[in-house]
C-alpha cells in the first residue's frame, strides 16, 4: 500500500471515529430534548383543559338551564386559528354531542371555521342544519315545523343515497319556506337545529344557541338534545366503499 493510500485510509478511519463520537455526543442531548418536548406537550394538554371549555361565568349564567337532562354548554374555537396550534386534534373547533368532546374524530357533529358553522365531515357522514333565529332553546320543540322535518327525516342506509343527501345539503334546499344546509354563519343570539348523521357512530337531533363571542374569535354555545336515533349502519358493500373513499 502506498503512503498516499495509507494516509487516505487513516484519514477515512479518523473521520469515522469522529462521526461516531459526534453521534454518541449528540444522543444524550437529543434524548433530553425529546423528553422535554413530551413534557411540554403534556403540559399543553393540561392547559388546554382549562383553555377550551367555557368560562365559569358562562356556566353560571346558564346554571338553571344546564340542570335539565340532555343539555350542555361548549366553546368552539376558530379552526383557522387554533388547528395545529393546540395539541388537541382539530384545535377545539369541533364538538360531538354524542361523545361530548371537542376533539375531532369520527362522530364530530359541528365545526367552526371562518365564522361559519358547518356539519358533516368524513366519509358518507352528513348533517342538516337550519336557523330558527332569536328563539329561546326552551321553546324549541319537536312539533315546530322546521324541527318536525328533521325529526321525521329517514336516514339513508345506501351509500349512493347518502352521497345524494350530501350533495343536497351542500347546495342547500328549502322545505315549507325553511332553509336547510350544511353551513350557516355563526351569529349571536341565534338558535340552530341540527340533524347529524355519523354512520356506525350516532344519529342525533340537537338544538343549540350562540350566546357569546370571545376576543379570540371563539363562540360559546348552549345546547340541548332533542332526540337520539338508532345508530345508522350502511349496507355492508356500501360501507366498504365508504371506508375507502
Amino acid at each position: 500500500m502506498t503512503r498516499l493510500n495509507t494516509f487516505a485510509a487513516i484519514l477515512f478511519l479518523s473521520l469515522l471515529c469522529c462521526e461516531a463520537i459526534n453521534i454518541n455526543a449528540q444522543t444524550p442531548g437529543r434524548a433530553q430534548m425529546e423528553q422535554e418536548m413530551i413534557s411540554l406537550r403534556e403540559r399543553l394538554k393540561e392547559i388546554e383543559k382549562q383553555f377550551i371549555p367555557p368560562d365559569p361565568e358562562d356556566r353560571a349564567a346558564y346554571s338553571s338551564f344546564l340542570q335539565q337532562p340532555g343539555t350542555g354548554i361548549i366553546r368552539l374555537l376558530p379552526r383557522e386559528k387554533f388547528d395545529g396550534f393546540l395539541a388537541m386534534r382539530g384545535g377545539g373547533a369541533y364538538y360531538s354531542f354524542s361523545r361530548l368532546t371537542n376533539e375531532y374524530g369520527h362522530g364530530s357533529d359541528i365545526g367552526l371555521e371562518q365564522g361559519g358553522l358547518s356539519v358533516g365531515f368524513a366519509g358518507a357522514d352528513f348533517g342538516i342544519l337550519t336557523v330558527l333565529g332569536d328563539v329561546a332553546l326552551d321553546e324549541v320543540k319537536l312539533e315546530l315545523p322546521a324541527v318536525e322535518y328533521l325529526s321525521a327525516f329517514n336516514t339513508p342506509l345506501k351509500l349512493s343515497d347518502a352521497r345524494v343527501q350530501q350533495q343536497q345539503v351542500s347546495a342547500g334546499y328549502t322545505i315549507n319556506e325553511v332553509a336547510y344546509k350544511n353551513r350557516f354563519p355563526a351569529r349571536l343570539d341565534n338558535t340552530y337545529v341540527l340533524r347529524s348523521v355519523n354512520y356506525e357512530t350516532s344519529d342525533v337531533l340537537v338544538a343549540f344557541r350562540v350566546v357569546r363571542r370571545d376576543a379570540d374569535g371563539s363562540f360559546i354555545i348552549v345546547w340541548k338534545m332533542l332526540k337520539k336515533f338508532s345508530v345508522p349502519h350502511l349496507e355492508r358493500s356500501n360501507a366498504v366503499a365508504a371506508a375507502g373513499s
